[in-house]
């Protein structure tokens, strides 16, 4: 959520960065004009308020002077101060439904993208950073399709997934299964070491959760709702590891606090018809490691390079081709301010596909989630920075080892990391 008294201070530029985003979209106007209206509001309440008070303490003080509390004067003064009551009784609902419509406003606003964050319209204005495994790309031509190999291999069902649910789920058989399992065990160890702590966190979810992170309102479209609760099946487990903190004030001595968790997510995927129909890209449900920073907002920026770091780190030791990827104003995410996505390479279809996107969202969900930290000796609280990246998805992970380790025979080979969690060499 955007700091109302950056907008009211500074509309200008918030529009201006705004604007960045989407040239056409996201006008601040209407924020303005109910503001105003609603500091005026505050402003003859609050007179109104005081005006009240005096009245009250002259009626006492005239009485004790030894006017006659049934005479003209002070039933002026009584009638003035029904008045005012009466205007208080009207004012102060206008004034909490304008506090609310302004709130909503702010709910739907995205977050400014940061200063150094490459300005462009969309995905194809995004900035290459680096790549990484050239010579970990394969030459050979005939490389399977992940889906294809993997069902070759009796390691992926799709077509039984959609009797049991519908398209976009599958089931790991065997190997399939126990790869999956090794890849969520090596990449939270690898995270640990790294000096996250493992949660295990609740995978439903509640609707301040959600808002807290900027899934909704905007966002209701891409999640599951359980229909008698209110609870959402989690799109991510930046969602519940956020809001583990949300309405607390923490002491800057906790800060920094980094945690992970392995969990299944849950995306209706309600854009995308179309896209990726095939294969372990785009699920409903899929497994993935979530990297999850609270920072003092001084290490903002150097917390946001050690997170790419970290999802870096699994790709490479698993040796797998991949590029870093900045986004631009016109491609980043509703939250973040400045993202860096990695993508991982596909030789199959001979592109990169994202595999982890990592954010700094600022105090944008720190606003919305009311997550504030002391510092010793300071008056006031500050809200931290939060940031998230995928430390990886899990299926985007194994689709890329399905394809970027075919062997000749047919047969996959197991990345050598791999092999103690799964004891066993080749698929």
């Amino acid at each position: 959520m955007l700091d109302l008294k950056l907008i009211r201070d500074q509309s200008t530029r918030v529009q201006e960065l705004l604007h960045r985003r989407n040239s056409e979209g996201y006008d601040i106007q209407p924020i303005l004009d109910l503001d105003q209206k609603q500091r005026e509001i505050e402003t003859n309440r609050s007179q109104l308020s005081a005006r009240s008070n005096e009245i009250g303490k002259t009626i006492g003080q005239k009485i004790r002077t030894g006017s006659d509390p049934k005479g003209s004067e002070i039933a002026a003064l009584k009638e003035e101060g029904n008045k005012i009551k009466s205007q208080l009784g009207e004012l102060e609902p206008q004034e909490k439904e304008l506090k609310a419509h302004i709130a909503s406003l702010l709910l739907e606003l995205p977050n400014l993208p940061d200063e150094s964050t490459p300005i462009g319209k969309d995905e194809t204005e995004n900035v290459e950073v680096r790549c990484w495994g050239y010579e970990y790309i394969s030459q050979d031509e005939k490389i399977l399709p992940h889906w294809e190999i993997g069902e070759q291999l009796g390691i992926l069902e799709f077509k039984r997934a959609v009797k049991v649910a519908q398209s976009r789920f599958v089931n790991l058989i065997g190997a399939g299964a126990a790869l999956e399992r090794a890849l969520i065990n090596f990449m939270l160890d690898q995270q640990i070491t790294a000096g996250y702590t493992e949660i295990i966190p609740p995978v439903l979810v509640n609707s301040d959760s959600l808002t807290g992170t900027g899934q909704l309102p905007k966002f209701s479209e891409e999640s599951f709702k359980c229909s008698d609760d209110d609870l959402w099946l989690t799109p991510t487990a930046e969602v519940p590891l956020t809001n583990l903190y949300r309405g607390e004030i923490l002491e800057a001595s906790q800060l920094p606090i980094y945690n992970c968790a392995y969990t299944p997510c849950f995306r209706r995927e309600a854009g995308s018809y179309g896209k990726d129909t095939r294969g372990l890209i785009r699920l409903h449900q899929f497994n993935k490691i979530e990297l999850v920073k609270l920072v003092h907002p001084d290490n903002s920026e150097a917390e946001h390079q050690a997170l790419v770091q970290n999802a870096e780190a699994i790709l490479q030791a698993l040796k797998l081709p991949y590029r870093v990827i900045e986004l631009c104003t016109g491609d980043l995410g509703f939250g973040a301010a400045k993202c860096y996505d990695l993508e991982v390479w596909l030789p199959a279809s001979e592109t990169y596909r994202e595999i982890s996107s990592c954010s700094n969202f600022r105090d944008f969900q720190a606003r919305r989630a009311n997550i504030r930290f002391k510092e010793a000796g300071k008056k006031g609280t500050q809200y931290v920075h939060t940031l998230n990246g995928s430390g990886l998805a899990v299926g985007r992970t194994m689709a890329a080892i399905l394809e970027n380790y075919q062997l000749p025979n047919g047969t996959v080979e197991i990345p050598e990391v791999l092999q103690p969690y799964i004891k066993r060499e080749v698929l």
